[in-house]
């Protein structure tokens, strides 16, 4: 069965983080507020704790979203799963946990045509062994062993990690890069030029755009070399909908998916 099926008559929506504008990102409530809205996809980042659990959180840090303080590779799961991840969303979400990255694929496998975007967020430069590369192993055979594979990209914005998937299991999985180049992390060197293996990239403006997007020209551009070309999470307006359309988009993430999916229907670009 084919699940990515996005084009520019068809342009998908992923929830970024869930529907992060309203609920507290990358929980479970995020997400089913997501699937409920009738999303495309859910985007989601993943971190590995101290125990060596993976679980869904964006930052390094825990003093962004939660009543925590400090790294989560530094962090016990069993600490984790103590913290508030909601209260600082509004009082309605106090007590919201940071979710297993098990938990969430528990919940999504009840939605068949769900696809999702897996960022990993461990990189290479950070650590002075091979836990990112392992790390990033069992992401993927956990994905395969949950029967994803074919409905899922991979994402991250280190390249090392790019050109490691790349080589250890061919094509077997769709990776999601970034452009410009200079929004990747490129500090350990580039071997390979992403944009000749990537399934799809975010296209985010090399110079100042209100909407954070690519010109027309370089969307056109990234496509014609077979590459999906996918707007970032800084759409949130019919204005930015009419740009995506405009410059050749196939996918939006954002926080808001619920209106950028109205915004879309309205224009007859999602089915």
């Amino acid at each position: 069965m084919e699940y990515l099926t996005q084009s520019t008559d068809n342009i998908f929506v992923a929830a970024h983080r869930g529907l992060s504008a309203r609920y507290p990102e990358n929980t479970m409530a995020a997400f089913k507020a997501a699937v409920e809205a009738g999303v495309d996809q859910i985007e989601t980042d993943i971190r590995v704790t101290k125990d060596g659990e993976l679980v869904l959180h964006h930052d390094y840090m825990l003093d962004r979203t939660t009543d925590g303080h400090g790294y989560v590779r530094d962090t016990k799961l069993s600490d984790l799963l103590k913290l508030d991840a909601g209260f600082k969303k509004g009082d309605s979400f106090k007590g919201t946990r940071i979710p297993t990255f098990i938990e969430f694929l528990e919940y999504v496998k009840q939605f068949p045509k769900l696809t999702l975007d897996l960022e990993l967020k461990e990189y290479p430069r950070e650590y002075g062994d091979d836990t990112p590369y392992r790390v990033c192993d069992r992401i993927l055979r956990i994905v395969d062993d949950y029967g994803f594979t074919d409905k899922c990209v991979i994402n991250t914005f280190d390249t090392r990690l790019h050109e490691y998937i790349r080589e250890v299991y061919g094509n077997t999985f769709r990776q999601h890069v970034y452009f410009p180049i200079t929004s990747m992390v490129t500090s350990d060197g580039l071997t390979k030029d992403p944009y000749s293996y990537a399934y799809c990239c975010c296209m985010f403006s090399a110079f100042y755009d209100r909407f954070n997007l690519a010109s027309k020209e370089e969307c056109r551009i990234m496509a014609e070399k077979g590459v999906q070309p996918w707007a970032g999470a800084s759409i949130c307006t019919e204005e930015g909908v009419d740009a995506v359309i405009d410059r050749g988009c196939t996918l939006i993430t954002c926080n808001n998916p619920d209106e950028i999916l109205g915004f879309l229907k309205s224009k007859n670009k999602h089915i």
